[in-house]
């Protein structure tokens, strides 16, 4: 009897995100590759444990963020990074996928290609390097052999820039757009209901600091515009909902606070329209139809990035599109005059809420990836690859 050959696939992620993408992934290549059975190895989180995955140490260990967290943590890091490099240079995988996080997940892939260079290495979501340090795209080609792109615009920058093999795979909210997109009878509904402002100040304790008293001070200066009476739908974690509902005590209309998932899709199908942070957000808005407004702050320090930061817009549905159809207001602009004034002619018909929702149906057409899944795209690549 001829045994089944095992294939050796080593996966390493840095944060939930990844770990999320990752879950997707590891069937789509068990149905790839079957009846041949994997061996998986690396470092996951527990979405891949719940999938038979045995991480090689806990995500928690890792998946920090912001710069002093980092720093207070920097010596684990890099013990992370050296044990989980040889771990993968002792087993001799047949591939290894790395999945988004770069400041870990790279540095493994560049000692494991020191000691195997053969080994093919796979880059699951490219990082930014249309927006800046453009240069690590030319400097990826030592150590990483394909790149699998999450927007429709990044293969073009890596052959512009020098960089990796890369293709367009499709973003994970491609395969959920059954639950983002509203039926017709739900738009004609949206349409007839009090009008609904769906506000999101983000999920990080520093930007509903920031945010939430110029969102509050936005309300009010359209209820002050004349504006019909309207609701506020706030969808927002659970660790943040005392500072949320204590910030939000003073606002002239008091928003009502969903949680979970279900519920915020649920608040996109009833808005009108959305005042949000700079984020994914975004673009789970876009793909359910909701006009919106974005709005970002930061620290003076952080601030100062803007000017190494070379992308005409921080909003990912005007990246894609290529060009600014969403306002966004940053730093000093982030104010509740300017916000207000470009709320306003969203929350009524007119051409500025009508070039969004035309936009809207575009940017869907471009993030399409046809009759396959994100995931079961960027398994045909990795097989490929192995193949080969």
């Amino acid at each position: 009897m001829t045994s089944i050959k095992t294939v050796r696939i080593a996966i390493v992620v840095g944060e939930p995100s990844g770990d999320q993408l990752a879950a997707k992934l590891m069937p789509a290549l068990e149905e790839r590759f079957a009846p041949v059975s994997i061996q998986w190895s690396g470092v996951g989180g527990e979405r891949m444990a719940k999938l038979g995955f045995h991480s090689q140490f806990p995500l928690a260990d890792i998946a920090v963020m912001g710069f002093l967290p980092v720093l207070g943590r920097l010596r684990v890091v890099l013990r992370r990074i050296r044990e989980t490099a040889q771990a993968i240079i002792s087993l001799k995988p047949d591939i290894l996928v790395i999945i988004d996080s770069p400041d870990f997940t790279h540095r493994v892939a560049k000692r494991v290609r020191g000691a195997l260079p053969e080994l093919p290495v796979v880059d699951y979501v490219s990082p930014s390097v249309w927006a800046w340090r453009s240069g690590r795209a030319a400097a990826m080609r030592r150590y990483v052999d394909h790149v699998l792109a999450l927007l429709p615009f990044e293969p073009g920058v890596h052959e512009r820039l020098g960089g990796p093999d890369c293709t367009y795979v499709g973003h994970p909210l491609i395969e959920r757009l059954a639950e983002l997109r509203p039926s017709r009878s739900e738009i004609e509904l949206r349409e007839g209901l009090p009008l609904r402002l769906v506000v999101l100040p983000g999920s990080r304790k520093s930007e509903i600091r920031r945010l939430m008293p110029i969102f509050g001070l936005t309300v009010e200066r359209l209820l002050k515009m004349g504006i019909e009476p309207f609701e506020i739908l706030l969808p927002a974690v659970d660790h943040l909902r005392d500072e949320i509902e204590q910030m939000s005590r003073s606002w002239l209309v008091k928003p009502t606070l969903v949680f979970g998932e279900e519920a915020k899709l649920a608040a996109f199908r009833t808005a009108r329209a959305a005042l949000a942070a700079s984020g994914t957000v975004t673009l789970e808005l876009a793909l359910s139809g909701v006009p919106m407004v974005v709005a970002y702050q930061v620290s003076f320090f952080e601030g100062q990035l803007r000017h190494v930061i070379r992308v005409p817009s921080i909003v990912l549905p005007n990246l894609i599109l290529g060009r600014n159809v969403i306002p966004e207001h940053i730093q000093g602009e982030c104010n509740p005059v300017q916000l207000a004034n470009s709320l306003l002619p969203l929350l009524t018909s007119g051409p500025e809420r009508n070039d969004q929702i035309a936009a809207f149906a575009e940017l869907e057409q471009r993030m399409a990836t046809g009759t396959q899944s994100p995931s079961e795209l960027a398994a045909n690549i990795i097989a490929s690859l192995l193949n080969r």
